[in-house]
Order: structure tokens, then C-alpha cells, then sequence
């Protein structure tokens, strides 16, 4: 009689600790799930556009014969990054209009006035992506929304890259693309011309613009204790 009520009590009692462990591995489960998905979900990264290796470029026909080129010089955003799906990145681009440049002051002086981009009143332009779309190997599309002189229109930058990254001694890591497009400056409200005495005009009215990117993602700097 007695054995069977130690064994029947040793049954308990494995049931119990399988039990409690079963509970306890389950409670764990719970508390680092959570975490544990979060971290795999956790796919995109931003990267700063970096001013001093960043440009944007324009290029314009002049008196019907040749091209003139121009550079803005201060670029700056961010670049969201989903490298499992980039179709969900995204690009925000500021370029300062007061930075035009093309290495002729009295030509720069007249871009910068009410004729052209109106600077003072206008002092910057914008690009917001809505849509990242593959097109080939390196190559992408970027449709968005490009504000000049505060009128917005939906163009399509193709782009090359972004290249694959690499490291910097201090732990940063630097990528960069090319974006180029094209539009019609009268679109903007950038209207001013001269008729030449042979039917043309001094300024055409298609712009290419080419916009190079660096863009750096700094490392993670440790709490403070």
C-alpha cells in the first residue's frame, strides 16, 4: 500500500515540474517573441544625403546651338533603405536654389531673380518619392512629387544604384546613386526668354537635370550610462 501511494505521488509530482516548466518555458516565450520579431521585421535603415559629395546638375539648351550647365551645390535629405524589398525605400531631396552655379556671376545674379527661380521668394527646391520600382540590374525608378518655385508636378528620376555599401574606419557606412530626368521649365513657372532675330530663342525649354547622392548611415552610438 505504501509503494503505491510513492509511486502515485512521484507521478504527481513529475507532472507538476513538467508542468511548471512547460508554463515557464511558455511565459519566456512570450517575453522575447516580441523582441525577437521585431528585430527580423526591422529591414529598412536611413542614411543621411551627405552635402559635401552630394550635387545637383542642370543642363539647358543656349541659343539653340549649344549647352549651358549649372550646378546647385547644397544638397541635402534622407534615403530610406529596405534592402529585402525596395520597393517600400523612399528619397526626400532639399536643394538649396541660392547655391546655382555656372561659373558666370552676372548669369547667376539673373537665375537668381524673380525671372528665373525667384530665390528670395523660393529659396529652396524639393523632390518626395511616392514610388521605388526596379528597372533592371543597379537600375531604378523613382516617381515623385518635384516642387520648383512652390508649383509640384509627378516626375520619374531613373537612377543608377544605390551602389553597394561600404565601410569607413569610424564604422559608417556610405552609398550612393545617380538620378536623372527630365522637364519642361515653363511646367514651373520659369518662363523667361528673348526671341533671336532667326526665329529661335535664347533659352530652350527641356531641362535635364542630374542629381548625384552620397548618403552615409552613421553606426549606432551606445547608450549612456
Amino acid at each position: 500500500m505504501m509503494q503505491t501511494l510513492l509511486s502515485a505521488w512521484t507521478l504527481v509530482s513529475r507532472r507538476r515540474l513538467l508542468l511548471d516548466f512547460l508554463v515557464t518555458a511558455t511565459m519566456l516565450g512570450l517575453l522575447i517573441a516580441p523582441s525577437g520579431r521585431a528585430h527580423s521585421a526591422v529591414t529598412s535603415a536611413t542614411w543621411q544625403v551627405d552635402p559635401r559629395h552630394s550635387a545637383a546638375e542642370f543642363s539647358v539648351r543656349h541659343l539653340m546651338i549649344s549647352n549651358v550647365r549649372g550646378q546647385f551645390s547644397k544638397v541635402t535629405g534622407t534615403v530610406n533603405l529596405d534592402d529585402q524589398d525596395v520597393t517600400k525605400s523612399s528619397v526626400d531631396v532639399t536643394i538649396d536654389a541660392t547655391t546655382i552655379d555656372t561659373r558666370e556671376p552676372d548669369r547667376d545674379k539673373h537665375l537668381r531673380s524673380a525671372d528665373f527661380f525667384d530665390v528670395q521668394t523660393f529659396p529652396t527646391m524639393t523632390f518626395h518619392s511616392k514610388r521605388v520600382t526596379p528597372a533592371g540590374p543597379g537600375k531604378l525608378k523613382i516617381t515623385g512629387d518635384l516642387t520648383i518655385r512652390g508649383v509640384t508636378h509627378e516626375v520619374t528620376f531613373d537612377v543608377e544604384g544605390p551602389a553597394r555599401p561600404i565601410k569607413e574606419p569610424s564604422g559608417a557606412r556610405r552609398s550612393a546613386a545617380t538620378a536623372t530626368t527630365q522637364i519642361n521649365r515653363q511646367d514651373y513657372g520659369v518662363k523667361w526668354n528673348r526671341n533671336m532675330d532667326n526665329g529661335g530663342v535664347v533659352v530652350g525649354d527641356t531641362v535635364t537635370i542630374t542629381v548625384d547622392l552620397e548618403f552615409v548611415q552613421k553606426p549606432a552610438t551606445p547608450d549612456a550610462k
